[in-house]
């Protein structure tokens, strides 16, 4: 509120509301000497350009800070200083316009100093109020972005599974697995059925817990290996599954499926995909051994995750890619107990 744009207009029509108040109550005699209406509006109006423009300070300072107190505390109380400093200087500035000797004199410093306290806490008021409406506008917008990333990552995650080269290939390899091993089609079909369970299961939750998502993994790993066989590596080496620790469910399942759409898995140049816990984040890095004919791709996977990271912690996620590697950390979320 103090940086507004029109805050100059604001103190004007501050000070000549001021000014009229006291002209209405006390006449212009607010101090125990005459003074007339120029020199009372002069002064009321330094009080309240004075105090504005040091909150105007103070405030953009305690935004550059995170810290565990509310910032509207520290923002009171150094606005209290700034009254001080304020009303003080406006009044030996106010004696030495008037020829009066710059002696300090406790009655007429307590009038100016009282005002500039009543100033201040209407400004202050002003400033809360429109620092939470600030930030309901800003939940208001944020909550409207996850739902809106919400589905197109539900929509993602089920496009990639449902899609006719996903299907056909799910069910290329099963009629191979009828005819050979019963029980290896029937273990598939189990797998199969897992992992559309886990999906319709939580297309509506924004986070899930690491372990359900990693058993969801098992699932979806174990469909790929029995297509890819020797092909394609999985190395999952992430051994901590506390139940506080939370992914945004199929987060790890896109970037697997990104890495195979883009890469080469062969007997030659098998592809190698490896997930493991780096301090706060969880690494998914794959060998890169980029397609030469790109598969059909909607561009939003990796896309999705990054946005919908952004809206569930201030922590990015990191996609770096070097000669030999591609690599993507997502957050650690945890809640607390």
């Amino acid at each position: 509120m103090f940086s507004a744009r029109n805050r100059y207009l604001f103190i004007l029509l501050l000070s000549l509301y001021s000014y009229i108040n006291i002209l209405v109550t006390v006449g212009e005699r607010l101090f125990d000497f005459e003074l007339n209406s120029f020199y009372l509006f002069g002064v009321l109006t330094l009080v309240v350009l004075g105090v504005w423009e040091l909150n105007k300070l103070v405030e953009k300072q305690l935004l550059n800070k995170t810290t565990r107190i509310h910032p509207l505390i520290p923002l009171f109380l150094a606005s209290m200083v700034n009254v001080v400093m304020v009303s003080t200087i406006s009044l030996f500035a106010l004696y030495a316009i008037l020829g009066m000797p710059l002696q300090f004199k406790f009655d007429h410093w307590k009038l100016l100093t009282a005002f500039g306290f009543r100033v201040n806490l209407f400004l202050n008021c002003v400033n809360a109020i429109v620092f939470f409406m600030n930030r309901l506008k800003k939940a208001q917008l944020e909550t409207e972005q996850l739902k809106k990333q919400t589905i197109e990552a539900r929509f993602e995650a089920l496009r990639n599974q449902i899609n006719p080269h996903f299907l056909f290939n799910c069910f290329n390899v099963l009629s191979t697995l009828v005819h050979k091993d019963a029980d290896a089609s029937s273990t598939f079909i189990a797998e199969l059925s897992n992992v559309y369970r886990y999906l319709l299961y939580n297309q509506e939750n924004k986070i899930v817990p690491l372990k359900e998502e990693l058993a969801f993994l098992d699932s979806y790993t174990y469909l790929l290996r029995t297509r890819f066989n020797e092909n394609l590596l999985i190395e999952n080496r992430i051994s901590d599954t506390s139940d506080k620790i939370m992914v945004a469910p199929s987060t790890l399942q896109m970037l697997i499926e990104n890495a195979i759409k883009h890469n080469v898995a062969s007997r030659k140049s098998p592809l190698t995909i490896v997930l493991e816990r780096e301090d706060d984040y969880i690494l998914v890095s794959n060998t890169l051994h980029k397609k030469e004919i790109k598969e059909e791709s909607t561009r939003i996977g990796l896309k999705n995750v990054v946005n919908r990271y952004k809206l569930l912690t201030d922590r990015p996620v990191i996609v770096e890619e070097i000669q030999t590697h591609f690599m993507v950390k997502i957050p650690v979320l945890q809640i607390q107990a």
